[in-house]
């Protein structure tokens, strides 16, 4: 493991959420975003039927190398280690865009609600700003302490400019508590599955992207003893509770695109459990 600072293990402990934490330079963050602004528009007509934006915001890793390997970046992993320990799978990768002057926001919720694994403590997300992610670009913001918290009750809206899968929301929140998150292109901020975050809108002339990347321990299992599936990045699954894939061949290959529509349709029944309709980033593949 790199020499890193390890400051962030107390701040995150203790508040449920770190920031500011470098890990790209200006030169890599730039040719990141260029590569994904060069694949909107070489797939601005969607890929396989779909838009591209539906593999950018669910599980990309299983079909777009750029993204598999983010998820396998040295000093991000060296960071979740300290975290989560030597043995670490990506669950999911996505790519938060928010257009300049855009209405999207991400309303106030907790990352585990629907995600089948119960309130682990075995999972954290690392997300990393590609562009100048500021209060005004509509940054996250958090409230701190609140991992320690059981999960609240959400309520589903589906609402267009929601950039949730179910624009689900918890109601009440003191915003006076909340403590924004900003990042500079390359640096990172951690949070934990229970705490409670939300960003707004973008209020600048450039876009806001971000990578979310969530990462998960070998001994996170289903609620119902499910497995789900995840891509092993750092040493070993010795627990056998996930299925686990190798990551993509190529851009888009056919035999991972399979694999994509077979893992959409697995989760989807777990991710829209309850809900009275199934629209969105989780729809059903047929």
């Amino acid at each position: 493991m790199n020499s890193i600072d390890k400051s962030f293990v107390d701040k995150y402990k203790k508040n449920g959420f770190c920031h500011g934490i470098e890990i790209f330079s200006e030169n890599e963050t730039n040719n990141i975003r260029s590569e994904i602004e060069d694949l909107e528009l070489k797939f601005k007509n969607g890929v396989s039927g779909q838009k591209l934006e539906q593999y950018f915001r669910v599980n990309g890793h299983i079909v777009i190398p750029l993204l598999a390997n983010l998820s396998k970046s040295p000093k991000i992993l060296d960071h979740v280690e300290l975290l989560l320990g030597s043995n670490i799978l990506v669950w999911s990768v996505e790519l938060f865009i928010k257009e300049p002057g855009s209405s999207k926001i991400v309303s106030w919720h907790q990352d585990l609600t629907y995600w089948g694994m119960g309130e682990t403590d075995g999972e954290v997300t690392a997300w990393i700003a590609l562009s100048n992610v500021t209060i005004e670009a509509g940054c996250m913001r958090f409230i701190p302490g609140s991992h320690n918290k059981n999960i609240l009750k959400h309520e589903d809206t589906f609402h267009k400019d929601n950039l949730l899968s179910r624009g689900q929301e918890i109601k009440g929140i003191r915003e006076q508590d909340a403590v924004f998150a900003p990042l500079r292109p390359g640096e990172m901020s951690l949070h934990h599955g229970k705490c409670l975050h939300a960003s707004g809108i973008n209020n600048t002339n450039d876009r806001r992207i971000g990578v979310a990347i969530r990462y998960v321990k070998p001994d996170v299992k289903g609620t119902d003893n499910s497995h789900d599936f995840a891509m092993l990045v750092r040493g070993l699954d010795d627990k056998g509770g996930w299925y686990n894939f190798a990551g993509p061949r190529g851009l888009f290959n056919k035999k991972d695109l399979v694999i994509y529509n077979y893992v959409l349709n697995y989760q989807s029944k777990v991710l829209m459990a309850g809900a009275n309709t199934n629209e969105g980033m989780y729809k059903t593949i047929k």
